[in-house]
């Protein structure tokens, strides 16, 4: 039976919903959907494009490794990456100038969905960075993009992103 989490910009009101892979990413679906519910503080991707993303403290008891990657993620693609503290603290990435941040974490969990086309993850500082594909949005992708579309136009301050189980 396919299981569902729910991905909500919290200020926004704004919800959509995504079916887990729990057969293209097991592990990975596993890990998040036992953590749910995460929330943390959105931002918006500067290298991907179209995508919104946040950054919580690793959380699975032995990381998922890779599975079901991709460079190139499609609209509604909810995708999962593992960083180190130093992987972030590039002046690039902007953060530690007093925002909110990930620079105190030792593993930094980044999830993130994609919302329009045209997405790659490449990073001039680092090179690619291939993300694990858990779930895909199937209801409220056109709502959430246009969130999304306002968190890159009207800024992400204040606004909270929250993965959490669907009834």
């Amino acid at each position: 039976m396919p299981r569902y989490i729910n991905i909500t910009l919290e200020s926004r009101g704004v919800t959509c919903r995504a079916r887990l892979l729990d057969d293209e990413a097991p592990r990975t679906a596993k890990a998040v959907w036992d953590s749910l519910p995460l929330s943390g503080q959105v931002f918006h991707g500067k290298y991907a494009r179209n995508e919104i993303y946040n950054l919580v403290p690793a959380f699975a008891p032995q990381e998922p490794g890779a599975e079901n990657t991709t460079v190139t993620p499609i609209p509604g693609d909810v995708c999962y990456f593992t960083f180190s503290a130093n992987d972030l603290q590039t002046p690039s990435h902007g953060y530690g100038g007093g925002e909110e941040g990930p620079n105190d974490l030792k593993t930094i969990v980044d999830l993130a969905v994609f919302y329009g086309r045209n997405n790659i993850l490449l990073n001039g500082d680092t090179g690619w960075v291939p993300g694990n594909v858990f779930a895909t949005i199937e209801e409220g992708l056109e709502e959430i993009a246009a969130a999304c579309h306002d968190i890159w136009m009207g800024g992400a301050r204040g606004e909270t992103l929250t993965y959490s189980r669907a009834e």
